[in-house]
């Protein structure tokens, strides 16, 4: 590992060597060491080579070393910021939610794509951080949106990126468990995420997903489908006819998902797989009477 150097010593460039021998040695990939000193010092990772004899400030050591430390503890860059970036805005993220994924957009997409009325009520289930409601109104000025969770510190964290997007008039947070106490009758789109994650997969996860993130937000309980196949059984009989659920899901769920639908008022209409083949998102519609 690189020597560590007196912080009334250090310039830019010794510090971003330091960090990239701390992660190297953690198995991260180097090029963090530049993203993590580019963020602190509010500027891009292709500036940092001409700061590189700038002198680094004792504040900007500590901060620095500090956020080395956590993440080669494994915490996931996003807490670190404070923030993660999906559809192209910024949200505030902390251990109380997940990490918005890329995958997840490909759900954005897919229901943006829906052929919805003009003024459509939309019900996010499980909204965590809120990426999901908060996008979809962002891109529907017209909707009006329900988002719910079990957990209120989730909610907190949905509030606060409403608020920054300034679509916060447009949706209602409310703290419930998936369908069950919510009419869904005004509703022609219901979006979810729920947590898919299979118990026995649990201990294959990758450590800065399982050690940081809300376990209560990644495991289903008991099997992997527990709460789709419940998301079935509370929105299915009392949907609208036409209306939409649109999800993602876990690999090799597709097949079994399928099996639940066909035994339900929803016909499963399309699925969509995502950059690594694997299907993802399902969308079903509530059948006709």
């Amino acid at each position: 590992m690189a020597a560590t150097r007196h912080p009334a010593t250090l310039r830019v460039g010794d510090l971003l060597r330091e960090g990239q021998a701390r992660l190297t040695a953690a198995g991260l990939p180097r090029r963090e060491a530049a993203l993590l000193l580019a963020r602190l010092l509010a500027t891009g990772e292709a500036q940092l080579l001409a700061r590189d004899q700038e002198p680094a400030p004792a504040a900007l050591v500590a901060r620095y070393r500090e956020w080395l430390a956590r993440r080669a503890g494994g915490e996931p860059v996003a807490y670190l910021f404070g923030e993660r970036e999906f559809y192209g805005r910024p949200f505030a993220v902390d251990s109380r939610v997940l990490v918005p994924r890329p995958e997840t957009e490909l759900l954005v997409e897919t229901a943006l794509g829906l052929p919805l009325p003009p003024r459509p009520g939309i019900l996010d289930i499980g909204t965590g951080s809120g990426c999901l409601a908060v996008t979809l109104a962002a891109e529907l000025p017209a909707a009006r949106l329900l988002a719910t969770d079990r957990s209120p510190a989730a909610l907190a964290v949905a509030c606060r990126n409403a608020r920054r997007h300034q679509v916060a008039a447009r949706i209602r947070f409310v703290a419930a468990d998936l369908a069950a106490p919510i009419a869904l009758a005004p509703f022609a789109l219901v979006v979810a995420n729920p947590p898919y994650i299979d118990p026995a997969e649990w201990d294959d996860l990758p450590a800065t997903v399982r050690d940081f993130e809300p376990r209560s937000a990644l495991l289903a309980p008991g099997h992997g489908l527990a709460l789709w196949l419940r998301l079935l059984s509370e929105t299915g009989p009392r949907l609208a006819p036409g209306a939409w659920v649109a999800g993602e899901i876990g690999a090799g769920q597709l097949p079994a998902l399928a099996a639940a639908a066909a035994r339900s008022p929803l016909d499963l209409v399309r699925t969509v797989d995502d950059l690594a083949g694997i299907p993802r998102v399902v969308v079903f519609r509530r059948r006709q009477p």
